[in-house]
This record gives C-alpha cells, structure tokens and sequence, in this order.
C-alpha cells in the first residue's frame, strides 16, 4: 500500500468515530495534516494524475493523457515541470489564493519539478481576466511592495526551498518588435476575442487596449521560455493558459496540459468568490480564533467544497463524512469544527487549531452573552432610528454593506437573542425586511413578544458576532 493509502485508512477509522470528541479530532488534525508534507512519490502515474484531476476543474486534454505524460517523464528518469504563474497584484494573499498553490505542492511531493513565474512583465500591462475594465498597471515599486509578503504567507502551504523562481521579464523585456509580429501572424484574432469577458465590454461600448489583447500572448511566452509540461491557474485563466498550448505548437514544443482551479466561494455563502472586496475572505495572516470563526460562519453546503480546496482529504473520506451528515450519525456543525481546525492547523498547527476550538466552543456556548469578558454594544437613544442593517453596517462594522447585511438575514443569520434570569435564551430571526426597519422598533417587539415582556439583556447577532443592546 502506499504512504498516502496508509494515512487514508488510518483517517477512515478516525472519521468514522465521534467527531464531537477533542481527543478524536486532535488526532484527525495531525493525520491529516501530516499529509502537507508526505511524500508521494510512491504513487503510480495513474493515481498522481487522479489525485491531481480530482481537484481540478478543467484537466486538458485528460486526466490519462496527464498520466501518459508522467510515466513518459519517468521513463526518462525526471519528472514534470510544473509552472504556477503569480500576478503580484496584491501585498496580502487570502486562502483563495492558496487552492493552486496546495496543488502544486502535491506536484511538488510527487517528484516533479516546480517553477513560480513572477509576472513582473505581465504585471505592468494587467491580466484582464474577469474585469469589466482595463485594470491599472502596476509600477516596479508595488511589484516590489507586493511580493516581499507573498512567500512568507504562503509558506504553510509550499516548500520554497525546493522551488526555482522566475521573473518573465528576463525574457518578454528584450522582446522585439519585428519577433512580436512574426508571432502574431500565427495567432487569430478572433482565438483572442474568444472571451466572454471581452465580448461583453465590445458589445456594451467599453475600452479594450491592444495590450490587454496581448497578454494571452505574452504569458504564453512563458510556457514557451520554460518548456513546460503543465501549467496551473485559476478556472479564469482557462484561455490564457490554453494560449500558451497554442504558441508552444508553433514553436514546434510539445504542448503542455493545463489544470485549472476553482474560484473557491466566500465565506458570506452569497455566491461570490472570494474576495478582499467584497470581504468574504479569510487572510493567511489571520489570528487562529479568527480564522476559526470565519470557517464557523459558512452555510453547510460549503463544507465539501471547502474541504477539497484547502485539506488533504481525498475524495473518498468526503464521501464518508458526507454519508454520515446525510444518515443523522454526523451533526454538521461538528464537521464543520473539523474543517475549521484542518484551515487554523494548515496556518498555525495543530496546537492553535485546538486552542481555537476551544475558544469558540466556551465563547458559544455560555447561557448568557453577559459571561464574555468582551463585547461590543450600540445605544438605542444614539442609534436606535437607524435600521437594522446600517447598525451592523456603519456603527457596529459587522458587516462592509448593507446588502451583505441583507444577505444574512435571508440565510436565517441574523437574530435578536433575548436574555432573561431564571430561562432558556430566546432567539428571535430576523427577516431581511425587519433588517431594514429602525433597531429600537425591532428590539421592543422581540421583549414585548415574550410570555412576560421583560428582558434582562438584549443581543444583536450577525453570523458569529454578537452585539450587546442597551438602553432598552
């Protein structure tokens, strides 16, 4: 049996116990993520190329041409080279952009050879995938800004120490003009005009400039410059790397397979990818409690998805806490505690993982919100006429919007916790039409709703923060 097939069995035995149990847990978290390191080399060309399609969207041109390619490499005694490209576009890395980077690490594992590009180059025209308009270009002193903290955040997920770095400026800066010309007469425009996202700004009259047309172009050139067997992005880079196929063909190289990531979705469950923007996401830098609690506050339907983007689960002990929800043997909320720590573990270790566990199980489950040593408060004579949302929103910063606000209300994740001595707390659910109304209006109603119309305290809960009421 290999070493990846010893863990799984050892996990399956774990995973069908009570995951309610610290003690269980804890030694879920360090088999699992014992993994982050194990070396797979022992894995047949079949099984690599499955466990890597596994978490791929688009494996082209196939999961078994990939495994063709591997043996093929092995019967000459290397492995693969792998290229992952990175956009310095930002000076702080969220998980989302980690999906690739676990990927590449299991490439990595498997004996391949790994190369990061860092796109300085490609960096100062704008990689248009996605947007809506031409994205500014980045000067070489926010190129410089941005990637000082790259690798130290995406340390946990990544052996740097056995990876070769690249700037594609080497290569596309002594680019000249008549080379660029004689290459584009082998690349149709309309292969270039395949985007949707670029139909759609023609269509609707928006600028689109010849250099955002190029970039395919130009990052291909990397693929070319590095002789690549496989390159790695996102699901929105599916074109561009494609592209670098097509160009590798007319230069007369083999071409390389693509595999692409999902856009993981963001934790507030409202569809979207994760984000800085829309503040949806989980930074690499962020404190254990933190990063636990975020996990907390994602709709059930994320587990799976999640757990296959950032753990070493495979697909089959997924499946197996999945049939356990789905047969009642499994409380969802205890999974969803696992994959929390798996998150913190990945991060911080296993240690952390427990602590914060621990933090949110005592922080969640007192009887009174008074017991917490700390907790924000609004006043109803200062912010009482305001609605709902714009208390959350402007003066208790639980949420970056209104409609994020909103948002909560329609998943049931927001509430008016009613606290009297001698009884059970009494939990009121707000509507997203209540989450518009003035907040004295709506608490008054909660108090005034109980069998006696008396309240001790009041609490104002959004996903997994609480605020106290007062003045009532």
């Amino acid at each position: 049996m290999t070493r990846l097939g010893d863990s799984v069995q050892r996990a399956s035995e774990l995973l069908a116990q009570d995951l309610s149990s610290d003690t269980n847990v804890e030694r879920l978290l360090a088999e699992t993520g014992a993994r982050r390191s194990l070396d797979l080399s022992d894995l047949p060309a079949a099984e690599q190329a499955e466990l890597i399609g596994a978490r791929s969207v688009d494996l082209l041109p196939s999961v078994e041409k990939l495994a063709e390619r591997i043996a093929e490499r092995a019967a000459q005694g290397k492995g693969l080279h792998i290229k992952l490209g990175i956009d310095p576009t930002a000076a702080d890395v969220h998980l989302g952009h980690a999906v690739p980077v676990l990927v590449l690490s299991r490439f990595q594992r498997m004996g391949h050879d790994v190369t990061l590009i860092i796109g300085d180059f490609t960096a100062k025209i704008g990689d248009p995938s996605g947007r809506t308009a031409e994205r500014p270009p980045l000067t070489d002193e926010d190129i410089a800004r941005n990637l000082s903290g790259y690798q130290e955040q995406v340390r946990p997920f990544f052996d740097f120490e056995k990876v070769r770095f690249a700037r594609n400026s080497d290569w596309l800066a002594p680019f000249t003009l008549p080379e660029l010309l004689g290459l584009l007469t082998q690349v149709p425009v309309s292969a270039l005009l395949q985007r949707e996202d670029f139909r759609n700004r023609l269509s609707e009259g928006s600028g689109l400039t010849m250099s955002e047309l190029l970039y395919p172009v130009a990052q291909a050139l990397d693929s070319v410059e590095l002789d690549c067997d496989v390159e790695l992005g996102g699901v929105d880079q599916l074109l561009n790397l494609q592209m670098g196929r097509r160009m590798m063909e007319v230069r007369g190289q083999q071409p390389q397979l693509v595999v692409t990531m999902p856009l993981v979705e963001g934790t507030d469950g409202s569809g979207a990818k994760m984000s800085k923007s829309k503040g949806n996401y989980v930074g690499l830098g962020s404190a254990p409690d933190e990063v636990f609690g975020k996990i907390m506050s994602i709709p059930d339907r994320l587990m799976a998805p999640y757990l296959q983007a950032w753990t070493e689960w495979t697909d089959t002990e997924i499946d197996q806490v999945t049939a356990r929800i789905e047969a009642g043997a499994l409380h969802p909320m205890d999974l969803k505690k696992v994959l929390a720590g798996e998150v913190v573990a990945a991060l911080h270790g296993v240690p952390a993982a427990m602590a914060a566990r621990a933090h949110f199980v005592a922080q969640f489950s007192k009887k009174s919100f008074s017991d917490l040593e700390t907790l924000p408060g609004v006043a109803l004579d200062e912010h009482g006429e305001e609605g709902v949302a714009a208390v959350l929103t402007k003066v208790l910063e639980f949420t970056p919007s209104a409609s994020a606000a909103r948002r909560i209300a329609k998943q049931n994740g927001l509430r008016l916790i009613v606290e009297k001595a001698g009884r059970k707390q009494q939990s009121v659910v707000l509507s997203e039409t209540e989450a518009l109304r003035p907040l004295a209006e709506v608490a008054r109603e909660a108090v005034a709703a109980q069998a006696d119309g008396l309240a001790d305290a009041l609490y104002l809960k959004a996903g997994r923060k609480v605020a106290e009421i007062r003045g009532l």
